[in-house]
């Protein structure tokens, strides 16, 4: 069963980064996802929607692949995917798939100007690997979830967990080092 995540942070360059890295896990197969989006408040208080991969693009692909075999059988392969890449990012462009826009839109009406949120749609994952390479670095906060109550408190306590700990890590590192025998 896929998770619907929504981590905030505070601002879309964070978010950003956070998603490249979960792009990255996902080539070494650390974690699945179904959908990613970041949802960006602007300062004048619109929505935008930052989709992490594109359908068109995919969909026209496929099109030319099997409007390139259907031509084969009529000895018309360029025509065919031609057509067939037309009609695929036709398709791609009308379909909706994943995390639903108009909620990702009401989910960024409540950000702050100036915030993001990114917005998951977890097929699978390895979720201790997951919140270990993200760390907390990068200042997330949990905001919505389908997860179950005990699973989200759960994800809610590991990410305070990471942001508490790097921040310690921060200021442990900033604390000017004495000299031995001062």
């Amino acid at each position: 069963m896929s998770q619907l995540i929504a981590v905030g942070y505070p601002d879309v360059a964070t978010a950003q980064t956070v998603l490249a890295k979960l792009a990255d896990m996902q080539k070494r197969e650390l974690i699945k996802l179904g959908d990613a989006v970041v949802v960006e408040r602007r300062d004048d208080g619109k929505v935008k929607l930052h989709q992490s991969n594109s359908l068109v693009g995919v969909s026209a692909a496929g099109g030319a692949l099997w409007g390139g075999l259907i031509g084969l059988l009529f000895f018309a392969p360029l025509l065919g995917m031609a057509v067939g890449a037309a009609a695929g990012a036709a398709g791609g462009a009308m379909t909706d798939v994943g995390v639903d826009d108009s909620f990702m839109k009401d989910l960024g009406r409540e950000l702050s100007p100036g915030s993001a949120a990114l917005v998951l749609l977890v097929l699978t994952a390895t979720q201790d690997k997951v919140l270990e390479e993200l760390g907390g670095q990068y200042q997330g906060r949990l905001l919505q979830t389908n997860l179950s109550s005990e699973d989200e408190e759960r994800l809610r306590e590991a990410i305070d967990e990471q942001t508490s700990g790097a921040a310690g890590n921060r200021t442990a590192e900033a604390q000017p080092t004495q000299p031995a025998g001062a």
